[in-house]
């Protein structure tokens, strides 16, 4: 099939439990445009002697193992290292549904530059059960600012694609941001980008304990840094865009 080529990207450190599974998930895609590029954090657990022996037998494969300056330093550098117009991350412990890639192809053939194509995500809690479903059909500036993320923000990465393009017009991923790198990707995405909601299933997503998400989730820190950044950007608004929100929150309660 020919189509828009896509490069996934695996940013890893010491993700040797998974990373097997990651590569085999994307092989298993059966997706000739499509590379997969692992951004090593310098992994002393054996990831990076797995990454090597696939890399060996599957050109798609690129890879780069260094020390780095977290995840959103890897992010960064698996965006330079992509030479396709379609960019996804998948974690190393996240995985998409068959035939995703190949109907991303099809679906961003007939999608200006830059979109944005955001589908549902199943979401998997520690003992492997599904714990819902992640559908965020009302994803678009104003409910991420009026902070319902549950129907508004996708939980995860693997279920959204966008065009590489769109990193020229909001740039690249704050290498100060360890957390909420995600967060500000999609604040800043919706305001440039065309933004699709496909009514599918695309990734699938881990919540794991003892992951750095879920200790932030635990200790309370993401709520309070959702809330000051959603203010953040709500402040960037022009006046009469900041008014519509209050009257809707109020309206709201």
């Amino acid at each position: 099939m020919s189509g828009c080529s896509v490069s996934v990207i695996t940013p890893v450190f010491n993700g040797i439990g998974y990373m097997e599974s990651c590569l085999r998930n994307v092989i298993e895609q059966q997706c000739a445009e499509a590379e997969h590029i692992v951004v090593d954090g310098g992994s002393r657990d054996g990831t990076v002697d797995v990454v090597r022996r696939y890399a060996e037998v599957y050109p798609h494969i690129r890879f780069v193992s260094e020390a780095d300056r977290g995840q959103s330093d890897a992010m960064n550098k698996g965006v330079a290292m992509a030479t396709g117009e379609i960019i996804g991350f998948l974690n190393v412990d996240d995985y998409y549904e068959p035939g995703v890639l190949l109907d991303i192809q099809a679906l961003f053939q007939n999608m200006p530059e830059p979109t944005l194509l955001v589908g549902n995500c199943n979401v998997w809690d520690n003992e492997g059960r599904l714990w819902f479903v992640s559908q965020p059909a009302g994803i678009g500036l104003k409910n991420l600012l009026l902070g319902r993320h549950l129907e508004a923000f996708p939980m995860n990465s693997s279920a959204y694609f966008y065009h590489k393009s769109l990193h020229r017009k909001i740039g690249l991923f704050d290498t100060d941001e360890h957390f909420a790198m995600d967060l500000h990707f999609i604040l800043k995405a919706v305001q440039a980008a065309n933004v699709v909601y496909v009514d599918r299933i695309l990734g699938n997503y881990r919540y794991l304990e003892g992951t750095k998400t879920y200790c932030d989730d635990v200790s309370g820190g993401n709520a309070l840094r959702v809330a000051k950044i959603t203010g953040l950007y709500r402040r960037r608004q022009p006046f009469y865009y900041r008014w519509y929100l209050a009257v809707l929150e109020r309206m709201g309660r």
